[in-house]
C-alpha cells in the first residue's frame, strides 16, 4: 500500500498518536500567523481530548466498526482531536468557495437575453457557461502551485480583484467573443479563491476536523443554486442581464474585502516551494504518479457527475414528461437543495465519530442502490399520473450526494499536504471537468427520465468502482485500520 509522504515537521514535533485512527498522516504541527494573535473570534479554538477508551469502556465491537470513540492504539494514549474553526472563518472560507457557483447560477436566467442581445443561436449563448467552467477547470492547476509558492492570502486577493474587473467590464457593452474571454477569466478568478479555500483546511486541518469543515463549508456553497437564480432573473427583467454582473462584481468585492481584513494566511514562509515551474510540474508529477490519489481525487468529481446529470435533465423530465408546474419544479429544487445542505452536516456530525474511508465505502452502495430504484421506476414508465414515485427516489439520490466529495477530498489532501495547493488544484480541475463531461450525457440519450437516471446510476456506478479498485475502502487493511 501507498504510504503518505512523512511529515516535514521535525520528529519530535509530531503529532502522530491519532494518526492511525485519522484518515491520513498525522497532522503538522504549524506555528500560525501574527494575524491570529489579533483575529481570536475568526480563528480556531480547542476543543476537548476525546477520552481514553479503557477508561470509559469502549467496547471491541465499537472500535471495530469504526467508531471514533478513541481514536488511540492499544497501548497508546487518545489522541486529541485538533482544533475546530469557528464559524466565522468557516463562513469566510465557503463565501470563497460559493463565488463560482453563484457566478454561474445567478447569470443562467440571462442566456435568451444575451442570445437575443448579441444574435447568436442557444448552443453559443451556453458557450459562456462552459468557458467559466473551463477557466475554473485549467486555472487551479495555475494557482494551485502558485499559492504553494507564496502562500494562500495573495493569490486570493488577486483572484477576488479580478473577478470585481471582469464582472464590471461586461458592464461596458461588447460582443459574443469579448464577452467569452471575460466568462474565461471569471473562471480563472473564482478558481483562485476555491483552491486556496481547501489549501487552506489543509494548511490548518485534518482529519474529522478537516472533513467537518468541508462539510459545514457546503452550508453556505449550498445556498447560492437555491436563491441565485431567483434573484439573477429578477434583476434581468427589471434591469436587463448585464446589471446581473454590477450585482457579481459587489459580490466579489464583499469577498474581497472579508479577505483582506479577516483571511488569515495558513501557509508559512518555511514552508513554501521554491523553483517556480520546473517544481510545479515536478508536483503535479509526484501526484499523478500517486495512483491512491488520483483515484481519491476522481470520486468527487464522479459523484458530482449525478448531480449535475439531474440539473441538466430536470428543467425536461420534471416539467415536461412529469407535468410539474414552473412553482412545483422550484418547490422541488428548493426541496433538493435543502437536503444536500442537510445532509452534508450529518456528515460533519459522523466524521467526528467513524473514519471517513468507511463513511465512504457504507454511502456509495447505498447511493446506488437508491439510483438503481430510480432507473427502475423510470422503465416502468413515469407521468404525470405517478409523478411521487419518480420524485421520492430521486429525493434520496441526492440526500446521499454530499457524503463522499468532502471525505474523499480530506483523504486525498492529506497523503500530500506539503503540496497542498496543487493537490487542491488538482481535485478542483477533475471536480469541474468531470461533471461537465458527464451532465451532456442526458440529453446525448434523449434527455427522459430513463436517461437522466441512467447517467446517474453510470456515474454512481463509476465512483464505486473507483474506490473499490484504488482505494482501501473495500479492502481488509482500510476497514479495519480506517485508513486510505
Amino acid at each position: 500500500m501507498t504510504q503518505a509522504p512523512p511529515s516535514p515537521c521535525p520528529e519530535h514535533l509530531r503529532a502522530d498518536a491519532g494518526a492511525v485512527e485519522r484518515d491520513e498522516p498525522a497532522p503538522e504541527i504549524v506555528e500560525g500567523p501574527a494575524v491570529d494573535a489579533v483575529l481570536p473570534e475568526v480563528t480556531a479554538v480547542p476543543v476537548r481530548q476525546d477520552p481514553d477508551p479503557a477508561a470509559t469502556g469502549a467496547s471491541d465491537r465499537a472500535r471495530r466498526f469504526g467508531r471514533r470513540g478513541d481514536g488511540a492504539r492499544p497501548g497508546r494514549p487518545a489522541a486529541p482531536s485538533g482544533p475546530r474553526p469557528r464559524a466565522a472563518l468557516v463562513a469566510l472560507l465557503g463565501s470563497m468557495s460559493a463565488i463560482f457557483a453563484v457566478t454561474v447560477d445567478m447569470y443562467l436566467p440571462s442566456l435568451p437575453q444575451v442570445a437575443s442581445e448579441m444574435q447568436v443561436n442557444e448552443a453559443t449563448a451556453q458557450l459562456t457557461i462552459s468557458f467559466m467552467m473551463i477557466g475554473a477547470a485549467f486555472g487551479q492547476l495555475v494557482v494551485g502551485p502558485w499559492s504553494d509558492r507564496v502562500g494562500r492570502r495573495k493569490p486570493v486577493v488577486i483572484g477576488a480583484s479580478l473577478h470585481v474587473v471582469a464582472c464590471l467590464l461586461v458592464l461596458l457593452g461588447s460582443g459574443i467573443g469579448v464577452f467569452l474571454g471575460l466568462r474565461l477569466l471569471q473562471g480563472v478568478a473564482a478558481a483562485s479563491l476555491g483552491v486556496c479555500a481547501q489549501a487552506f483546511i489543509r494548511d490548518r486541518y485534518t482529519g474529522a476536523v478537516a472533513a467537518a469543515t468541508i462539510s459545514r463549508m457546503m452550508l453556505v456553497i449550498g445556498v447560492a443554486p437555491l436563491f441565485a437564480p431567483t434573484v439573477g432573473g429578477f434583476i434581468a427583467q427589471h434591469w436587463g442581464w448585464r446589471a446581473v454582473f454590477g450585482v457579481l462584481a459587489g459580490c466579489g468585492a464583499l469577498v474581497l474585502l472579508a479577505c483582506w481584513r479577516f483571511l488569515p494566511e495558513s501557509h508559512p514562509v518555511e514552508k513554501r516551494m521554491t523553483g517556480g515551474i520546473p517544481a510545479a510540474l515536478r508536483n503535479y508529477r509526484v501526484l499523478l504518479a500517486d495512483r491512491r490519489f488520483l483515484a481519491l481525487a476522481v470520486l468527487p468529481g464522479l459523484v458530482s457527475g449525478a448531480l449535475m446529470a439531474y440539473v441538466s435533465g430536470s428543467p425536461f423530465v420534471l416539467q415536461d414528461q412529469l407535468g410539474l408546474s414552473a412553482h412545483q419544479f422550484s418547490l422541488f429544487f428548493a426541496v433538493g437543495g435543502v437536503l444536500l445542505v442537510g445532509m452534508a452536516q450529518v456528515n460533519a456530525a459522523l466524521v467526528h465519530r467513524y473514519s471517513s474511508i468507511r463513511i465512504i465505502r457504507l454511502v456509495l452502495p447505498l447511493q446506488l442502490g437508491v439510483a438503481l430504484v430510480l432507473l427502475g421506476v423510470s422503465l416502468t414508465g413515469v407521468g404525470p399520473s405517478n409523478a411521487l414515485l419518480f420524485l421520492v427516489p430521486l429525493a434520496a439520490v441526492l440526500s446521499f450526494q454530499n457524503f463522499v466529495p468532502p471525505n474523499a477530498t480530506t483523504i486525498a489532501l492529506s497523503r500530500h499536504g506539503e503540496r497542498a495547493g496543487s493537490a487542491a488544484a488538482v481535485l478542483g480541475c477533475l471536480g469541474a471537468l468531470l461533471p461537465a463531461l458527464i451532465s451532456p450525457l442526458v440529453g446525448v440519450l434523449g434527455g427522459s427520465a430513463i436517461a437522466m437516471a441512467a447517467v446517474m446510476v453510470a456515474s454512481i456506478l463509476a465512483a464505486l468502482i473507483v474506490a473499490a479498485l484504488g482505494t482501501s475502502a473495500y479492502r481488509r487493511e482500510g476497514w479495519e485500520t480506517g485508513r486510505d
